[in-house]
Order: C-alpha cells, then sequence, then structure tokens
C-alpha cells in the first residue's frame, strides 16, 4: 500500500510539473513585458515622397510602445486609397516597438514634418504607452499644434487617453476599449465618456473602440475626408464583414469567466510556439490581423521572423526590425501570409513544423479567419476571451 501511495504521489507530482512546464512560458510573457529598443539603429524607414495634393496623414507613434493594429491597420487602409501621403511620425527616429522582438521604424520626426511644413489633414492617435495623465508632453503639445479647424483627428482605442490629455475632447464624445473603459474614464473626467458605438464622431473629432475598431475608425474618415467611393474601395480590399461600415458596437469588459478560461487554456491546453514569415513586400494589414489576433491566444511564443534578414520593408514603405533568435527552431505552427511556396532553405528548417497558409489577400476578413481557426483549436469560449480582447464585438 505504501509503494501505491508513493507511486500516485510522483504521477501527481509529474502531472503538476507538467502543469507547470506547459504554462511557464505564457505566464512568463504576460509578466515580462517586452523591452523597447536599446542602443542605436541603422535603419530606417525611407521618408514617402510627398505628392501636392495628396492628404497628409500623420500617425502618432511612441518608441516605448504603440499597439500595432492601431497603427498598421490605419496605415495601411489610408495607404490604400491612393490618395494620401501617409505617415509614421515618432519624437525621433528609435524604432517603435510593436511587439515582443518586433519593430517599426518610423518614417519622420516631427521636426522633420515641421521642417517641411506639412500640414495635416489627419492626425491618428493609437494607444501609445501611457494611458493615464502622465502623457508625453511633446506628443500631447505636437498634436495641439497641429489640429486646425480643417484637420480630422482619430483617436483608436486607448489612444483616447492621450486624445483626452489634448483637452480637445472636452465635452465631446470619447470611447475606448470596453475593458479599460472605467480605468480611463476616471483619469480623464472632462470627455464625454460613451459606450456600444464602433465609432464616436464630433465635427472633426473622431475615436474609435478597442483595438480592432481601427478599422472603423480609418474607413470612417476616409469616407469624409475622399468620399464613399473611395472608402467602398478600401473596404472592399480587406474583405470587411459588412456592406457598410459597422457604427453598432457591444461594449463588453473581460469578467471573471473569461479570465478563468484563460487560466484552463494556459494549464490543461498546449501553449504554441507560434512564427509568422515575414518577407519583403507583407502586406501590412495582413500582419496586424494575424500578429495581433494570434498574440491574445496567449501562446507560449509569437515570433515574426525572416530566415534571411531583420529587416524588412513592408508593401507600403515601413522597415521593421526583428531581434528574435530563432537559430533553435522548434515552433509548432508556421503562419505565411503571403501567396508562394517557401523555399527550400524555409522547408528544411520548418520540417517538423505544421504551416498555416493565408494564401495572399484573403477572401474572407482576416480576423474571422484566425478567430475560426482558434475556435478549432481551443474551443468557442477561448475565442469569445480573444474577440473581447480585440473588442472585436
Amino acid at each position: 500500500m505504501k509503494i501505491l501511495t508513493l507511486s500516485a504521489s510522483f504521477v501527481l507530482f509529474l502531472a503538476l510539473l507538467a502543469i507547470s512546464f506547459n504554462a511557464c512560458r505564457p505566464v512568463r510573457n504576460m509578466t515580462h513585458p517586452p523591452a523597447p529598443w536599446s542602443g542605436d539603429s541603422y535603419v530606417q524607414s525611407p521618408t514617402p515622397a510627398h505628392q501636392a495634393g495628396k492628404k497628409n496623414i500623420f500617425i502618432i507613434a511612441d518608441a516605448a510602445t504603440t499597439v500595432l493594429f492601431d497603427m498598421l491597420a490605419p496605415f495601411y487602409l489610408f495607404n490604400a486609397t491612393g490618395n494620401a501621403n501617409v505617415y509614421i511620425i515618432a519624437k525621433d527616429n528609435t524604432p517603435i516597438l510593436v511587439k515582443r522582438d518586433l519593430f517599426v521604424c518610423p518614417q519622420i520626426t516631427f521636426a522633420q514634418a515641421d521642417s517641411l511644413q506639412l500640414h495635416a489633414d489627419v492626425i491618428v492617435v493609437p494607444a501609445l504607452s501611457k494611458r493615464d495623465e502622465q502623457q508625453d508632453t511633446t506628443v500631447v503639445n505636437w498634436i495641439k499644434t497641429h489640429f486646425s479647424g480643417q484637420t480630422k483627428l482619430l483617436a483608436i482605442c486607448d489612444g483616447a487617453s492621450t486624445a483626452a490629455a489634448t483637452g480637445l475632447y472636452d465635452g465631446k464624445p470619447l470611447t475606448c476599449h470596453a475593458s479599460d473603459y472605467a480605468n480611463l474614464k476616471q483619469h480623464f473626467s472632462k470627455p464625454e465618456w460613451v459606450q456600444n458605438l464602433a465609432v464616436t464622431k464630433s465635427g472633426n473629432l473622431y475615436s474609435t473602440a478597442g483595438v480592432s475598431n481601427a478599422v472603423e475608425g480609418s474607413l470612417r474618415v476616409i469616407s469624409d475626408v475622399f468620399d464613399t467611393q473611395t472608402m467602398q474601395k478600401v473596404l472592399k480590399g480587406i474583405a470587411y464583414p459588412a456592406a457598410a461600415i459597422k457604427t453598432g458596437h457591444n461594449s463588453i469588459a473581460l469578467s471573471g469567466s473569461n479570465k478563468f478560461t484563460v487560466v484552463k487554456k494556459i494549464l490543461f491546453r498546449k501553449n504554441r510556439k507560434i512564427a509568422l514569415l515575414i518577407e519583403d513586400g507583407i502586406d501590412e494589414f495582413e500582419l496586424a490581423c494575424i500578429t495581433e489576433t494570434y498574440g491574445r491566444t496567449l501562446p507560449a511564443c509569437l515570433s515574426v521572423i525572416n530566415l534571411n534578414s531583420s529587416s524588412i520593408h513592408t508593401k507600403y514603405g515601413l522597415s521593421l526590425l526583428t531581434t528574435v533568435d530563432h537559430s533553435r527552431g522548434g515552433f509548432d505552427e508556421l503562419h505565411v501570409p503571403f501567396a508562394r511556396l517557401l523555399s527550400a532553405q524555409e522547408q528544411a528548417f520548418f520540417r517538423n513544423t505544421a504551416i498555416v497558409h493565408y494564401e495572399g489577400a484573403p477572401q474572407q476578413y482576416l480576423i474571422d479567419v484566425c478567430l475560426q481557426r482558434i475556435a478549432m483549436h481551443y474551443g468557442s469560449r477561448f475565442r469569445d476571451f480573444v474577440k473581447i480582447s480585440l473588442d472585436y464585438n
């Protein structure tokens, strides 16, 4: 009997050890935030050649961290109009942290834009590193200085905190991610905080609900700055899941039940090591959709890699830098967001890895494609957690 008891205890110990080991990487990712760029950068995103007659779109970036989808979705959508000079703009040329080991090089600095006397037709404010009153005054003052009666200002997700700090939204409607609504409202009491809207508008002031609603906000501004026909062209180009811009929204905050679902997934389901293969010319919207959606599955890791270079240039001219060490391999999944066969080198490196192809431009909205696959692997409850995390409701 004593031997049986010892055996049972040993089995239980091994089971607990296996569970702890399985959960280790996702927990460490949550408790150890990614580090901003350190040191010098010898790669810069080329400054777009200014074309007179086109609208100037400035997307604010913060090197400490800028939410990837909040920044890249508008960058892609405004570029897709064909009628805009679109700039990722920051205080300096420091690469912008958008995901662990992934950085975007800004295209222009505040000082450079001012020296060129570029008028801002649209200013987009993604969620940046500061979400309370301790805002970067350089960023806030640049927005205030360049917002005129003709400028449209679009706050995306928790970029609402930076927008609120400008004072421009005092007494005006403002929204944000449903899970952060109460906190931001506590820090900034002067705006008229609202929920259950994908996009708010008051004159030239716009704001969106959480992450995924960067699409609705961008499309709404595109419609107002250009025309409905241009907006419809862009909408169809991403296989948007509706014939018109969605205005209704269910502001659902993360609940205790959602968090329990996450704990069960981390402890008892496979926490995959995921790689996203990138190459020159990669579509910024595809990159943003896949990375942002799968990043919220709390994988063991999500690495954006290219086997031949740490520097990649996107479809519309951004320079991406990756610092991940992929030499050990061992990935469970490789996501390939472009339509080509893997090279012999890639096939050899990923020979024991499940390949997920997206076949270039999707015929279905890419967030939906990702969510369907997540439900297949982890069930509908966990998919619903990812949706709420994206504020895709």
